[in-house]
Order: C-alpha cells, then sequence, then structure tokens
C-alpha cells in the first residue's frame, strides 16, 4: 500500500513545474551542468594521436576499460581529459565507507553528526586525489607502450597527462556537489547516468542497422525491446519494494502532558546493496581480460590469456561467476551499510520497540535475520536482472551498452531524480497551502 506522501506525490500535475522558478532554475542548472560534462568527454589529452587510439581500443576487446568507458561516456575510447570519469571519487566514497566500519576511529567521527559528515568527506576528497594520479600515470604508460598514439613520449608526457586526468577527476567531483546542492538528483549518479544514456541512441543505431542488415532478426530486435520494458519495469518494481517492520511507542508523560502511544515502521529495501554488487562483479571479472590483453601488447602470452578465455562473455565460467560475485557483494555491501544493532539502540534510546521482540540485543538479532532474508531475495533479483541481458549480449551480438549494470543504473538514478521533483512540487503545494491558511485567518 503506498503512503501518504506516495499517493500525494502521484497526484500532482507536472504542469506545476513551470510554476515553480526555483525548480525550474534547479533543473536547467542540471542540464547545463550536465552539457558542460559531455563536452569535456570530447576534448583529448595533449600529446596522443585520439584517431590512433580509438582505433587501437576498438580493433581488440578491452575488458575492464569498456566497462569504464560504458560509465565515461566514450571518454576513455576518444581518451579525453574526463577518461578517468568521477570512478576515484566513487571507489574512495566506498573505501572510506569500508574503512568507517572497520576502524573504530572513523566510526566515531561518523556518529558526530554534521560536523563528522565533513571530515569524511574531506577524507575523501584526499583519497580521490592519491587514486586518480596513481590511475592516471597507469594511463600514461600504458598509452606510451602503444605505437603511434604518444608523439613525445618521457616524462613530460606523463606528468602533463596526469596533472590533466587527474584535474579533470576534480572537476568533476566538484561538478557533482554542484548539482546535488545547487540541482536536481545526486550529482555523481546523474554523471555517470549521463555517460551511460548518452551512448543509448548509437546502440540503437547500431542494433537497426544490423538488423537492416540481416544480421539480426527482426523478431530478434521486437524482442529484445520486449524484454527492456519487462526489465525496466522489474527494476522498477523490486527498487521500490521494501519489508516494513511496525515499531511502537509507548504512552509516556512529559511534565504535567501525556502523550499517547504511536506506531511507525522501519522500511528494509529488497535491494540494499544497490548497483554496487554488479559493478564490482563486472570489475573483478573483466580484469583478467584487461590484463591478458596488455601482456599480449607486450609480447607475453599464458595463463592469463586462458583464464581470459574461460572468462569471456557468454561462457558458463563467467555466467556462474558473475552470480556468485554478484550475491557475495550483496550480502557483504548490505553488512557494511546497515548496522542492526545501531538500529536497535536507536530504538531502545527513543523508547520505540518491535512487538513480541525484547529490546536491545534480541531486536538486533531479529532485524539482522529479516535482512539476511530479503537480501537473498535482493541478490537473485540482481542476479536476473544482468544475467538476463549478459546472455542476449553474448548470443546475439547486442552492443554492450544493453547490459542489466547500465539498466540498472539509469532507472535508479531517474527514479531517484524523479522523487526528487516529486519533494521539490510537494513542498511547494505546502507552501501555497500555508499561504492560503494565513491570508484566510487575517482576513478573519
Amino acid at each position: 500500500m503506498a503512503s501518504a506522501a506516495e499517493q500525494l506525490a502521484a497526484s500532482i500535475n507536472f504542469s506545476a513545474i513551470g510554476k515553480s522558478e526555483e525548480l525550474k532554475n534547479r533543473i536547467w542548472f542540471t542540464l547545463g551542468a550536465l552539457v558542460v560534462y559531455r563536452l569535456g568527454t570530447y576534448i583529448p589529452l595533449p600529446g596522443i594521436d585520439p584517431a590512433a587510439f580509438e582505433a587501437s581500443f576498438t580493433g581488440k576487446q578491452q575488458g575492464v576499460l569498456e566497462l569504464f568507458n560504458m560509465f565515461a561516456g566514450g571518454a576513455v575510447q576518444r581518451m579525453a581529459i574526463f577518461a578517468l570519469n568521477i570512478m576515484p571519487y566513487i571507489s574512495a566514497s566506498i573505501i572510506i565507507q569500508l574503512l568507517t566500519s572497520v576502524f573504530p576511529q572513523l566510526e566515531s567521527i561518523k556518529k558526530e553528526g554534521e560536523a563528522g559528515r565533513k571530515i569524511l568527506n574531506q577524507y575523501t576528497r584526499y583519497l580521490t586525489v592519491v587514486l586518480a594520479a596513481f590511475q592516471a600515470y597507469g594511463i600514461a604508460i600504458g598509452l606510451e607502450g602503444q605505437s603511434g598514439v604518444v608523439s613525445d613520449p618521457g616524462l613530460f608526457f606523463r606528468f602533463s597527462t596526469v596533472l590533466t586526468l587527474m584535474g579533470g577527476t576534480l572537476f568533476l567531483m566538484w561538478l557533482g556537489e554542484q548539482i546535488t546542492a545547487r540541482g536536481i538528483g545526486n550529482g555523481s549518479s546523474l554523471i555517470i547516468f549521463a555517460g551511460i544514456v548518452a551512448a543509448f541512441p548509437s546502440a540503437i543505431v547500431n542494433t537497426l542497422e544490423l538488423g537492416r542488415q540481416g544480421a539480426i532478426s527482426t523478431a530478434l530486435i521486437l524482442g529484445v525491446i520486449v524484454m527492456a520494458v519487462l526489465v525496466v519495469a522489474f527494476i522498477v518494481f523490486m527498487e521500490r519494494a521494501q519489508r516494513r517492520l511496525l515499531i511502537t511507542y509507548p504512552k509516556r508523560q512529559v511534565g504535567n502532558r501525556v502523550y499517547e502511544g504511536q506506531t511507525s515502521f522501519l522500511p528494509l529495501k529488497l535491494n540494499t546493496a544497490g548497483v554496487i554488487p554488479p559493478i564490482f562483479a563486472s570489475s573483478l571479472l573483466l580484469l583478467p581480460t584487461t590484463i591478458a590483453n596488455f601482456a599480449q601488447t607486450a609480447g607475453g602470452t599464458g595463463f592469463l590469456a586462458t583464464i581470459a578465455t574461460y572468462l569471456g562473455h557468454g561462457r558458463p565460467l563467467y555466467m556462474l561467476t558473475y552470480v556468485l560475485l554478484i550475491v557475495f557483494f550483496a550480502f557483504f555491501y548490505t553488512a557494511v551499510v546497515f548496522n542492526p544493532t545501531e538500529t536497535a539502540d536507536n530504538l531502545k534510546k527513543h523508547g520505540g520497540f518491535l512487538p513480541g521482540i525484547r529490546p536491545g540485543e534480541r531486536t538486533a538479532q531479529f532485524i539482522d535475520q529479516v535482512l539476511m532474508r530479503i537480501t537473498v531475495i535482493g541478490a537473485g533479483y540482481l542476479s536476473i536482472i544482468c544475467l538476463i541481458p549478459e546472455m542476449l549480449v553474448s548470443y546475439a551480438a547486442l552492443p554492450f551498452y544493453f547490459g542489466g549494470t547500465s539498466l540498472l543504473i539509469v532507472v535508479s538514478v531517474t527514479m531517484d531524480t524523479v522523487a526528487q521533483v516529486h519533494g521539490h512540487l510537494q513542498a511547494q503545494q505546502y507552501e501555497g497551502l500555508v499561504k492560503k491558511a494565513r491570508l484566510r485567518g487575517r482576513r478573519k
């Protein structure tokens, strides 16, 4: 059953967007920032031949680079100044989040509220600089190893490449924070979203061209369209699915006033881990292919090449390992982002309890059991979403951008952005009601 807020949001007419100046300004700012990002994905690094690198990139499978190229909107294939995209910042955020659950010092900083959050954000920025510098230096070395790509290899080229790519990542990190503060939606997620969506038109055109040439049947194309619609609907349903635990607050007396008992809900998302498990699983699976390609370029073959062959797209070992990694990261990341003991302690401090469950340790155990059960469903959902498109990509030779990870990110970010638009419209509606009530009060 939909909540009162969801029912109100569903009844809002989107023509109200035109009446909200603040919301229009936020939308235009977001669109302008994304246009700036897209322009940066076409500015090549200084000192390289973009055509030679693109020919080298498309000449063979690039493994994990192909995944990063999808997130960067083709910037890796063009070796643009935004080739690293915002992925070092995302990686740094995840690392800091993991370290927070391991080290008590960072956990105590996290519990300090807004001040602690600012300190952790600063640590994340510092780690972003370090990760971006290391990745940029690795890219510079890799570019020098490819013949005809770098016009003047040497120390100056490496320094300029590191500085340019690191500056591009830091600029996108700043741009994402500006979108979050002055625009609509989460800035980092929208930047990745824009990179993925930008590749959809060319992927669709390529698929239709293959159908025109007879390489793909019309029935298969129609089947892919139906599959995409069903997958999107399934993602929306599962991302909104929750397991709500009833919370009861007993009657209490404060001074001379007696407050009646209240009931609330503790919502547990079916997919608490979000899109992190598919991204991690894809990155680890594509890593052997990437290393094998570089080794083959350097003149070496052997064990890595054999592993890369068995872990190629569509192979049974690839599919099995992909599912196992998704399930592992779903449970692992859920355990990191949600702490049942902390939740139970907060409920106990505020006088809330689950009916029939003793507050404290028993409540934490019960929440942990429920979370484990729904994570099984969530991990299965992620596996299905990522496996079905992967099979179509492998056996039907469809573009890489039809993968389950890309669809999951696009739908999730779209839902989050629409929810924020609803929130702004809802706030405007409440403000209008308050103003009308005040005017009526003055007239009386």
